[in-house]
């Protein structure tokens, strides 16, 4: 096996004597050959099988042409649209056009079509009638069946209709792909590639499909929100190896899409094989002169630890990508990365991260899902921890001393995150020290996410009295080693079930803290969560209750708004929120008040932002453009707002939110008003200049995003980062 990377061109082709791919791969991403990266984690895994593997990244999907660079393959061609979902890659939750592209030389827009799967596929079929096309990756993953599309508010058949794909892998890809491999070279037709687990097809009939359960027809889900929350809500039971069922979708009666179960977990043996096969760790030389890719920063020196998730969080994608059962590399095979590592030149002492979805969880929830899978209608930590859960961190700290005490090591850090419930949990108080003592550096980032418990609840998140009680201990623990560190929470607004009563009761707990977070991320409903479901349906797929879903982009400024109250920007939405909550209590000088009155407004923002500024700015690394963002949605929304003033009328937002009527009642005089606006633009704009200094953002890397996998709050915690071509360059050069 040559140690280099795959063929992108003819050129590399003759130079491996190759007169022929097996397989093409077609990828939205750049190419980079490192494990954290699907594709080359799939077109690795084919070559140690045997199968030649070309790459064309980033093809031209106006120009046929640019995918017949390698010729046909022998076998067919393997379609992916990257790492992240194309839609989430180009837009965020407001809808607006992202600036810049991780996976992409240089950070640039633009290299990529929405959608790319279904347009590269499309392309494919074009030119190559009869080739075969497997379709894979998050993209794929997510959409394999009916499914609600955020973008286009509507909701789309499954992507292999779409696509004109022959098959599709979902999950993490790596036994479907070489079963489908081994068939198609055996000389079976890809149609009748019906029987590989992880895979969904076509069928035009039902005669040759066995025990399977027939979900709702997609005419019926197009219909009827409940029947797409039931459809929903059985898929959701299905994901898991041991139990899942063969599901089937109907379309028409000549068209099926007919889903296989999910493939079994990897051995601890096959993970370790996975991991160890000839990565270049690096993006191709091509790009050098281009910018380099962003994405590779973080993750060059990171390691992946575990994959799955038994959190279940409701707004998480991982259950039906990754799945709950838990699959951990052996000590042996990260230690052997790890020193490997440790002597690349760019090296400078620090392992980024060592974990993965999850950074503490190193084994499966309990023992029975070894050989029977996880719970089908019950979760391992929500809504408390289930008496079966084996919560034991003392294999992860082995393998952390063991990374501590290599050559040249300076700090290994955990940033996939770590789940404050398990560690709650844990009755060894060992883990939480070595935590506080060795792997943060000031601050712990956690996902608390909200303080309600009735929204915290829909997210399938412990309640607040968990937090907070974690809170105390993490306290405690860096008190007794003298140490000066911080909680920052990941927060997020405007989920299923938060009203403005919810909002405010969440701005009044941050008060009391005396911290304004500078990370809080609007929910987006990407597809596949049980949250995206809640928002399209106004259900609860579990149980069909009604759930209140804050829907429009005035009423989800007011909530992200509330969490960010002292922002002079966001003040016209607080005040119009508080109103409409009968909440003008909130107004005044008293030190339970969240804003000023008008004309005072933000002479009293700067004496408490003074006084807080440290402890904000210390916390909370990746948000200048975060606020950016947030603030431009929200100055627009205030432009509507004072329209609306002008012509003395309001519109209600949503029929089961308080009435304006008293906001109107309680609006200050015009003149009054029109003097402190002209106070407030000029302090905005002081305020303004101090906090936004430039627009360059660093890479954020939380879990899920490894091995081509993401999640709903990982891939959205890109959301609002929307730095620039500069730090591609920059990195560029440090090669």
């Amino acid at each position: 096996m040559i140690k280099d990377f795959l063929p992108i061109c003819r050129e590399d082709m003759d130079k491996r004597g190759w007169a022929q791919c097996d397989f093409v791969y077609i990828t939205g991403d750049a190419y980079v050959d490192h494990h954290s990266f699907g594709p080359a984690i799939i077109s690795r895994v084919l070559e140690s099988n045997g199968f030649k593997v070309g790459i064309i990244a980033q093809p031209d999907w106006k120009n046929e042409k640019s995918i017949q660079i390698l010729g046909e393959p022998r076998l067919g061609f393997l379609v992916s649209g990257g790492n992240m979902d194309t839609m989430v890659n180009h837009y965020t939750v407001a809808k607006k056009k992202r600036n810049m592209d991780y996976y992409t030389p240089g950070g640039v827009m633009g290299k990529r079509p929405d959608r790319a799967t279904i347009c590269y596929s499309n392309l494919i079929r074009k030119v190559y009638k009869n080739a075969p096309i497997i379709i894979g990756g998050i993209e794929a993953s997510l959409r394999r069946l009916g499914h609600y599309d955020y973008w286009s508010d509507t909701v789309k058949r499954s992507i292999l209709l779409d696509s004109q794909a022959d098959l599709l892998s979902y999950g993490m890809g790596e036994r479907s792909i070489v079963e489908i491999a081994e068939a198609l070279d055996s000389g079976l037709s890809v149609s009748d590639i019906t029987f590989i687990n992880g895979t969904v097809y076509k069928a035009k009939s039902l005669e040759s499909v066995y025990d399977a359960e027939n979900l709702p027809d997609y005419a019926e889900i197009l219909k009827s929100k409940v029947e797409f929350a039931r459809s929903f809500n059985v898929q959701y039971c299905n994901t898991d190896p041991y139990s899942g069922k063969r599901l089937v979708e109907k379309y028409k009666e000549t068209e099926y899409v007919v889903q296989n179960p999910p493939a079994k977990p990897l051995t601890q043996a096959e993970m370790d094989r996975v991991y160890s096969l000839p990565y270049m760790r690096d993006y191709h030389p091509s790009y050098i002169p281009l910018g380099g890719i962003p994405a590779i920063e973080e993750l060059k020196f990171s390691l992946v630890s575990n994959r799955g998730c038994f959190g279940g969080c409701s707004f998480c994608a991982l259950t039906f990508h990754q799945g709950r059962i838990i699959q951990t590399r052996s000590h042996e095979s990260i230690m052997a990365e790890a020193n490997h590592l440790i002597w690349d030149k760019d090296f400078k002492g620090y392992i980024n991260d060592i974990g993965g979805p999850t950074a503490n969880f190193r084994h499966t929830a309990c023992e029975k899902q070894n050989s029977k899978g996880a719970c089908v209608n019950k979760q391992c930590l929500f809504p408390a921890p289930c008496k079966n859960l084996k919560v034991d961190h003392k294999d992860y700290l082995s393998l952390l001393k063991k990374l501590r005490e290599l050559p040249g090591v300076k700090k290994v850090f955990i940033r996939s995150g770590i789940r404050f419930d398990y560690l709650m949990a844990d009755k060894d108080e060992n883990f939480m020290k070595e935590l506080c003592e060795h792997h943060i550096s000031g601050q712990l980032k956690v996902a608390p996410e909200h303080i309600s418990d009735s929204v915290l609840d829909l997210m399938g998140k412990p309640k607040n009295a968990v937090y907070e009680e974690f809170k105390k201990k993490y306290k405690k623990t860096n008190e007794e080693l003298g140490k000066k560190q911080f909680v920052v929470p990941y927060l997020m607004s405007s989920h299923p079930g938060s009203t403005i009563k919810e909002a405010i009761a969440l701005a009044e707990y941050l008060r009391d803290l005396g911290y304004m977070p500078e990370q809080v991320q609007d929910f987006y409903p990407t597809p596949s969560t049980i949250s995206t479901c809640m928002y399209y349906t106004g259900l609860d797929p579990r149980n069909l209750k009604q759930v209140y879903v804050p829907k429009t982009p005035h009423e989800k400024a007011m909530q992200r708004a509330l969490i960010q109250y002292r922002n002079p920007k966001n003040y016209n939405l607080v005040e119009e929120a508080l109103t409409l909550a009968g909440r003008r209590d909130l107004i005044g000088f008293d030190k339970k008040c969240l804003i000023r009155p008008r004309g005072n407004a933000y002479s009293g923002y700067r004496k408490e932002k003074g006084s807080d500024d440290k402890q904000g700015q210390s916390r909370g690394r990746s948000t200048g453009n975060r606020q950016q963002t947030g603030s431009s949605r929200s100055s627009k929304n205030q432009t509507v707002k004072s329209q609306q003033e002008k012509n003395q009328s309001t519109k209600n937002m949503e029929k089961n939110q308080p009435s304006k009527n008293q906001q109107e009642k309680n609006q200050p005089a015009k003149n009054q008003q029109s003097k402190s606006q002209q106070s407030k633009n000029q302090s905005a704009k002081n305020q303004s200049a101090r906090q936004h200094p430039s627009n360059s953002q660093p890479v954020k890397n939380r879990g899920g995003q490894k091995s081509g996998t993401t999640s709903s709050r990982s891939v959205i915690m890109k959301d609002s980062n929307n730095g620039n071509k500069k730090q591609g360059q920059k990195f560029a050069k440090k090669r």
